[in-house]
């Protein structure tokens, strides 16, 4: 039986630090806390496999190329490239896990339609010799080609289908699918394929689609006149992505140019404020320094008339014959010493008010020094502040002038990213109807007699053995017995359908039914990748801090340890390649022997699937 193996998964670009794991041919496992990627690595996987859709998380942004590497069965490497949102995928005979700059050896696309004619599809179910077969699509015995999404469905479990009640079998829970999910169970269960037919509809069945198909063109044309631009999805996206990151940069200048503008206000109204007060306060001291001049002049006008009324006292006592200047007294009155005693008396009169005035005038200078000294501080910082003002004046004019295109600009970009997300949306509704269209084209025909229905009894009981072997294996308690129901299209455990356990079993049954399949396909030699990858097969949560065992909330059967580790040890021994995603950490031994890759927060942890600030720090 020919596998696929895979070697890694790589997120690469340019800019940013690689993002990758590797993969043992035998058992890798991923586990650890939460919210670290471990579930989009799985969802990356089905991806690269030929997915249609994948949501990219934050970490992601920035990173231009995903990497898929594989080994054929015959040891030959292969490196699958895509650009995320890209429906072409990229083949290099070679393993390469760096950006990659070196053209293709050849593209293919993602997406399998009836009209393809070089798929990714076609190009790996060819190596693995699987390109011959058929399914049938419907009862009236309609067929298509096997496609790698049928085979990618059933051996690649992300966790969201990992505990839903939808079939395992199933894509989806429309009923247009079961048909085809029904054909490749039995394709895979008997290794016999539906032949492809020759004939067609009856008339009546023609018309109805032909009908249906000229409808569907008449849409699909009038969709395309409503595009904007004759760009494909691929350069749209490409564009979209860059309009955004020239958005998010517009963004971020308004907003920190609108900081700085906000800024630069209120310190101008800071600068107005202290301003008003500064002028007060210089009217304030400016009025006091006035009266005080004045005051001083006073002063020294008092002193200089003391000092002349001193001085002619003097002369008009000391020249003078005649009635006393000072007391009026007749010369014969007059002692002779008369004038020099009221001279002294005068003197000493005019000496104590002098004395008086200078001790006041002295005790008013000080004041006006300090006065003055006021005066020159708030002049000089009024100055200042005008200048501030001045600056922040112009500051706040150039944050305006600066603000106005950048706006401007920003909207047009939002505008030209409206137009190019109308278009996007306009190719996403023609894919979906030109999908249609092609099943109408794959149904259009009918088979000469009518096919087989059923899986043989025989091929139904060699599967139930192995997948109830699969669960006694793991110690699963409470489920005595075990079988793929084909009526139901579901899998039957203690004789109940899985869709009605409670989550933890399900996950677990789900879990068993891809282990069990790819184990019954390698035995009997039926096409499979020979590679099973599932994401949260026991369900328990891990929380970064934390590591809380015990049972979903749910469940009907207690998943105990033991489950765990039997699980595990139990994947030790597939044929194939394993590849889990867990939360809680598996046994010691098994990590000795697997490939393992922890996700936390812990000492030796390894932070996350795209590498943390201080990996990158850290790193070469």
């Amino acid at each position: 039986m020919a596998d696929l193996r895979l070697t890694h998964l790589t997120y690469a670009s340019a800019t940013k630090p690689l993002a990758t794991v590797d993969f043992d041919p035998s058992l890798t496992v991923v586990y650890g806390a939460s919210d670290t990627g471990k579930s989009f690595v799985a969802e990356s996987i089905e991806y690269m496999l030929g997915g249609s859709k994948l949501d990219l998380v934050s970490e992601a942004e920035g990173y231009s190329q995903i990497l898929l590497g594989l080994e054929l069965d015959d040891g030959t490497p292969l490196t699958l490239l895509r650009v995320p949102d890209g429906n072409t995928i990229h083949v290099h005979w070679a393993d390469l896990r760096e950006q990659v700059t070196r053209p293709s050896d050849f593209d293919v696309t993602a997406k399998h339609t009836a009209r393809s004619k070089n798929s990714l599809s076609q190009f790996l179910l060819g190596n693995l010799g699987w390109d011959d077969l058929r399914i049938r699509t419907n009862d009236a015995g309609g067929t298509r080609e096997l496609r790698l999404s049928d085979l990618v469905h059933l051996s690649v479990v992300p966790e969201n289908r990992m505990v839903d009640k939808r079939s395992p079998v199933l894509h989806s829970s429309s009923t247009n699918g079961k048909t085809a999910a029904a054909s490749v169970m039995r394709l895979l269960m008997t290794g016999e394929g539906d032949a492809e037919v020759t004939t067609g509809m009856n008339a009546g069945q023609r018309r109805v689609n032909k009908g249906q198909v000229s409808l569907l063109d008449r849409i699909i044309v009038d969709l395309q006149n409503k595009l904007s631009t004759s760009e494909n999805v691929q350069e749209l996206r490409y564009r979209h992505r860059r309009l955004q990151t020239a958005i998010d940069g517009y963004s971020r200048a308004v907003e920190t140019i609108t900081q700085q503008h906000l800024n630069s206000v209120a310190e101008r109204m800071s600068v107005t404020e202290e301003l008003a007060g500064m002028e007060a306060r210089l009217a304030e001291v400016g009025d006091l320094m006035s009266r005080f001049t004045l005051l001083e002049q006073q002063y020294r006008s008092d002193i200089d008339r003391l000092v002349m009324v001193t001085e002619a006292g003097n002369l008009l006592g000391f020249f003078k014959v005649g009635t006393c200047v000072f007391c009026g007294a007749e010369p014969e009155h007059q002692h002779p010493d008369h004038s020099e005693r009221e001279t002294t008396q005068l003197h000493l009169a005019v000496e104590t008010e002098m004395a008086k005035t200078t001790s006041l005038l002295d005790d008013l200078r000080p004041t006006m020094r300090d006065l003055r000294s006021q005066l020159e501080e708030l002049s000089s910082r009024r100055e200042e502040l005008k200048a501030s003002a001045a600056r922040l004046d112009a500051d706040i004019s150039v944050t305006r002038g600066r603000l106005a295109p950048l706006r401007e600009d920003m909207d047009q970009h939002l505008e030209v990213r409206s137009a190019i997300e109308r278009d996007l949306d306009l190719h996403q509704r023609i894919e979906e109807l030109e999908e249609r269209r092609s099943q109408l084209d794959g149904e259009a025909a009918t088979p000469a007699h009518r096919p087989t229905d059923y899986i043989p009894n025989r091929a139904l009981s060699a599967f139930d053995q192995v997948l109830q072997h699969t669960l006694e294996a793991w110690k699963v308690p409470s489920v005595e017995y075990a079988e793929y129901d084909q009526y139901q299209m579901e899998i039957r455990a203690g004789n109940r359908l899985r869709a009605s356990r409670g989550k933890g079993v399900r996950s677990v049954l789900h879990s068993a039914f891809t282990t069990a399949l790819a184990h019954y396909c390698r035995e009997h030699d039926r096409p499979h990748p020979g590679l099973v990858v599932l994401d949260s097969p026991v369900v328990t949560y891990r929380g970064p801090h934390s590591d809380p065992q015990g049972d979903a909330p749910g469940d009907d059967v207690p998943m105990t340890s033991t489950v765990v580790d039997h699980f595990y040890r139990n994947m030790l021994t597939f044929p194939g390649q394993v590849i889990i995603f867990e939360n809680g950490d598996p046994p010691h031994d098994v990590i000795a022997q697997a490939r393992t890759h922890r996700f936390g927060l812990q000492e030796g942890d390894r932070a996350g699937f795209f590498p943390s600030r201080r990996e990158r720090r850290s790193g070469p």
